[in-house]
């Protein structure tokens, strides 16, 4: 069986989440935090061999005294990021396991992926080396002047536009490769690096209802696409939010 690593970027500030209590990866979803609901979709799948989360250091201290017993029940191992995504991306690299033969590479703030996404997008790396999850365009799109308010400088065509989602998977040489060649050149995805390397990156077509969860009107429409999932929570779950309304 092919055996996959997954790293969990966490690190980032969530400057857009607009709450002060919480990041949103830890912010409270269904009565879980929003990484928890991430990791159930990887932990007990038997192709995945390591699950990395990625923390920031201002994080560490607070997260562990939180979220310690969780970290325990399910063999998470946890890096510390940098200051950019690429940063934490390369901490979760740094800390493989021998045994994994692809990384695939899923924001923790994304809980909501469902588990044939995450079959294909697997089995499409394994034919491509390097595949990511992605929704096809459909609305109109403006590009916009730096006016205030802005103003509509062009119609952009639709036509073979894709939003990029995660996981995005790779060959284990090949994101390595990717990253220790990565430079000062700013990268929005992981994909990015890999198609600077000259290597083909797949497509594989996913709902528009994986979303990151980026503000706080984001938790709303996480909740409703969970419960039409319904996930089963894993025996031995420790509810992080027991006795406590927040985390800091």
């Amino acid at each position: 069986m092919t055996k996959y690593a997954v790293i969990l970027p966490a690190a980032g500030r969530s400057l857009r989440f607009g709450d002060q209590n919480y990041k949103k990866p830890f912010a409270p979803l269904a009565d879980r935090a929003v990484w928890l609901h991430t990791v159930d979709r990887f932990s007990t799948r038997p192709d995945v061999c390591q699950t990395i989360l990625v923390l920031a250091e201002e994080d560490r201290e607070a997260f562990y005294a939180k979220f310690g017993a969780n970290l325990a029940f399910m063999g998470i191992d946890v890096a510390i990021g940098g200051n950019e995504r690429t940063d934490s991306v390369a901490a979760g690299l740094a800390k493989l396991s021998a045994d994994a033969e692809y990384v695939a590479i899923h924001d923790a703030a994304r809980p909501c992926v469902e588990e044939k996404s995450i079959d294909a997008v697997f089995a499409e790396a394994v034919k491509s080396g390097a595949a990511i999850l992605a929704s096809q365009i459909s609305a109109t799109l403006k590009r916009a002047t730096k006016a205030k308010p802005p103003m509509i400088a062009e119609t952009v065509p639709r036509e073979a536009l894709w939003a990029a989602q995660t996981p995005q998977v790779f060959r284990r040489d090949l994101i390595e490769q990717a990253y220790a060649k990565r430079g000062s050149e700013p990268a929005t995805d992981d994909a990015q690096l890999v198609e600077r390397l000259g290597h083909a990156v797949a497509l594989v077509e996913d709902s528009p209802l994986n979303i990151k969860i980026t503000t706080r009107r984001d938790i709303k429409l996480a909740e409703l696409i969970l419960k039409t999932a319904a996930p089963k929570k894993p025996d031995g779950f420790v509810n992080p939010f027991a006795g406590d309304d927040m985390w800091r």
